[in-house]
């Protein structure tokens, strides 16, 4: 049951990342951000309402509420580094997210043993070999190595603060639709205050109707991901869900390969891969 639910979690998860990413390179990210999660806040509302999710509320969707600050800018962070760089090189990268929870535990007087440790070091050298060295041929944007890492802090913020936030799977599904209420509110601000200031919200041409069906699909992918993989850690150990959860990059590695022909330089791939293989450490150590 865990393996199984964490998987579907991670194909989720790594098709609603290749979603968003192909939407940003002729959406605004903004635009892509508010109207996907505004469609994921509209099920969840009626997931809420089916379940009965409102008897869970409490002081924990103060939670929610701060994961939903932090969401919007790890999503956008992540949907720009998507559109400016290839996919195989910024989906491992924002696997790092895993780190904030073992930053939180030394914070909470926790040591990471050596597992944790060569885990840190090898993720590192990860990130360094994705955006370069090289001896010939364009680099990975330092801007979308940055924005990358950007992402997987907000998205580490978001994973504790929603374990925070919940209990039960109706109170996860409240959590949720308060996060995304909140998501939508900050970032239909941020978008309204970017219009104001000229740039665009619609794609050129002004045609947004075509995009709703993949709108749609990242949104409830999105929203997907997050039930079965609280499905999966609730069936087995959370240690085993999250590393099996975590592998939703090679999903997008491959539909980039796939549907872009996308390709990497060596030394990009290998920094990507060790990039995964320090998150795998340090979910396991």
């Amino acid at each position: 049951m865990t393996a199984f639910f964490a998987l579907t979690t991670s194909l989720l998860w790594g098709l609603a990342d290749f979603g968003g990413g192909l939407l940003t390179r002729r959406t605004p990210a903004l635009t892509v951000v508010v109207a996907s999660q505004a469609i994921a806040a509209a099920v969840l509302g009626v997931l809420v309402v089916a379940t009965g999710g409102w008897s869970e509320a409490g002081p924990r969707l103060w939670f929610a509420v701060a994961a939903g600050l932090a969401g919007p800018v790890a999503v956008l962070s992540f949907y720009k580094a998507l559109a400016l760089g290839p996919m195989g090189v910024v989906s491992p990268l924002a696997t790092l997210s895993v780190a904030v929870p073992v930053g939180v535990g030394l914070v909470l007087g926790e040591r990471p043993g050596a597992v944790q440790v060569a885990g840190i070091a090898v993720a590192v050298t990860g990130v360094v070999l994705a955006g370069g060295p090289q001896v010939r041929g364009a680099p990975v944007q330092r801007r979308t190595i940055l924005l990358t890492l950007v992402a997987a802090l907000g998205f580490g913020t978001v994973f504790a603060l929603i374990a925070e936030a919940s209990t039960t799977v109706t109170g996860l599904f409240l959590s949720l639709f308060v996060q995304r209420i909140t998501s939508v509110a900050v970032g239909g601000a941020a978008l309204y205050a970017s219009v104001r200031r000229g740039a665009p919200a619609l794609p050129e041409g002004g045609q947004v109707r075509s995009s709703l069906p993949a709108l749609a699909f990242v949104g409830l992918a999105d929203v997907a991901a997050n039930g079965t993989y609280a499905v999966a850690a609730q069936h087995g150990p959370v240690t085993v869900a999250a590393v099996l959860a975590s592998l939703y990059p090679v999903v997008t590695a491959l539909a980039a390969r796939g549907f872009l022909s996308e390709r990497l330089r060596a030394v990009q791939a290998a920094g990507a891969g060790l990039a995964l293989v320090g998150t795998l450490l340090l979910a396991t150590g």
